[in-house]
């Protein structure tokens, strides 16, 4: 194993690091590993993650995304056009009005099962279910106690990349709108 030189006792250098470890990660990292390795408080690693954050945000074409305590560098949205066109993607990146619905729907209620979904959109869900699990936007993260013991879904990191969300609370908040008197209630569970 590689000895391991101390770490400079400056604010910048800890961001460095924690940087370096974020870039060659292939999956999002939680605060408790990196702050592991570089042998620091997990209250020390946040702070640098805050400031990364900040700095990324205002200056850079990468953005530090926050999802259930992890941590990846991924594209800002604004470039996203670009990298799609560089990796040859504009194609393929395009989703259906059904999928859009079904994100929506997993998103602002994750965990939720698809026939909570299919009431929702009013429609079955198991094709556009399928899509998005092999799109890598949605997946399963459990099942419920009732009958039948249905899946719930929830989304994934790819998704907040997909949309360029750093995490769940970039999302806009959720306004139903108002219903008369005389219409149904079609958002209903």
């Amino acid at each position: 194993m590689t000895d391991l030189s101390p770490i400079p006792d400056s604010e910048t250098a800890t961001q460095k690091l924690i940087e370096a470890i974020l870039f060659v990660a292939s999956v999002p990292v939680s605060l408790n590993q990196i702050a592991e390795v570089l042998d620091l408080k997990s209250s020390e690693i946040e702070r640098s993650i805050s400031k990364l954050e900040k700095i990324y945000q205002d200056e850079r074409g990468i953005r530090l995304q926050r999802f259930f305590g992890k941590y990846q560098l991924t594209t800002a949205p604004e470039a996203s056009p670009y990298i799609e066109k560089f990796l040859g993607l504009e194609a393929s990146a395009r989703l259906s009005r059904a999928a859009l619905e079904a994100l929506v729907i997993i998103a602002y209620r994750c965990p939720i099962t698809r026939p909570g979904i299919d009431s929702v959109r009013g429609v079955n869900s198991d094709g556009v279910l399928k899509s998005l699990l092999n799109k890598g936007l949605i997946e399963e993260v459990g099942r419920t106690e009732g009958p039948g013991r249905p899946i719930l879904y929830g989304i994934t990191s790819d998704f907040l990349q997909h949309f360029g969300f750093s995490s769940l609370d970039d999302l806009p908040p959720l306004e139903e709108p108002p219903l008369d008197e005389n219409s149904p209630d079609l958002l209903k569970d």
